[in-house]
């Protein structure tokens, strides 16, 4: 039976380049546990006796599947529904502002990891903007989480911070086999679209956006790398529109091209 190795420095700067180059996120040394944590099973899997065998993978080119599969494992995927309300307040108030006007009203959850996110955004807007056009995408490095967002389908501790009518409206509760699950209800599901995306390589064909999410992303990169993906991101927003950052991240030196107007909420003049 194989034995598998403890991580050695050399292995955890390979995975550390890694996936810097494929995601542009920077994983700290705090992160060596959580690396090799996170790796084990595929090692197990492929009986390998060490990290360095398994790196082989990647660096050979003989495997893309495992690629997508390790990237998948270290990106960090920490969401819930209706984090910080203020951003949804303003959601609302743009919304209500938007109603019954001709052109589609859209919103990118740009890091939308398992989904909850891009469906409270949703949410809002249905309750919002009844009659109006509207469409939300959500897209994500990871291939894993796009398939747990786009089944909707939850336990129902990840839930608490829905408003209960939302429950009511958008929400059906597991039961028999089912119990101590949540799954978003259909129309609602279908009109929100899920898409891979590397925030830190070029875009796919997007279109342009009136609101864009992109929250607790930036704590994982550069400022080097902070300036491209924020560039990269903004060009998709709108003249006018609005754009969302987690409340411990800031702009300050990474990009002019939005204006503050609240705490971790800018609008591009």
């Amino acid at each position: 039976m194989n034995t598998v190795t403890v991580i050695t420095e050399q292995e955890f700067s390979n995975f550390q380049r890694f996936i810097y180059d494929s995601a542009g996120i920077t994983l700290t040394a705090s992160k060596k546990l959580l690396v090799s944590s996170r790796l084990a099973k595929r090692l197990a899997q492929y009986q390998f006796r060490s990290y360095g065998e398994y790196f082989q993978l990647f660096k050979s080119g003989s495997s893309p599947v495992e690629v997508q599969t390790a990237i998948d494992l270290l990106t960090t995927n920490e969401t819930y529904f209706f984090r910080e309300p203020k951003h949804f307040d303003l959601l609302r108030e743009q919304a209500l502002a938007a109603a019954n006007r001709s052109r589609p009203f859209r919103v990118w959850s740009a890091a939308s990891s398992t989904g909850e996110e891009a469906y409270s955004i949703a949410m809002v807007l249905a309750d919002c903007m009844e009659g109006t056009q509207w469409d939300i995408l959500g897209t994500d490095i990871s291939a894993r989480v796009l398939v747990r967002a786009a089944a909707g389908h939850y336990p129902l501790e990840r839930t608490k911070n829905i408003p209960k009518s939302y429950l009511q409206r958008f929400c059906l509760k597991g039961i028999d086999d089912q119990a101590g699950t949540l799954l978003i209800e259909r129309s609602l599901r279908s009109k929100v679209n899920f898409k891979q995306a590397n925030l830190n390589a070029a875009l796919p064909e997007l279109g342009l956006f009136d609101v864009i999410f992109l929250r607790n992303v930036m704590i994982y990169f550069n400022d080097e790398t902070k300036r491209q993906v924020v560039a990269r991101v903004l060009a998709q927003l709108k003249p006018g529109g609005y754009f969302c950052i987690g409340h411990s991240e800031t702009l300050n030196g990474i990009s002019s091209a939005v204006q503050p107007i609240a705490p971790s909420i800018y609008r591009k003049p």
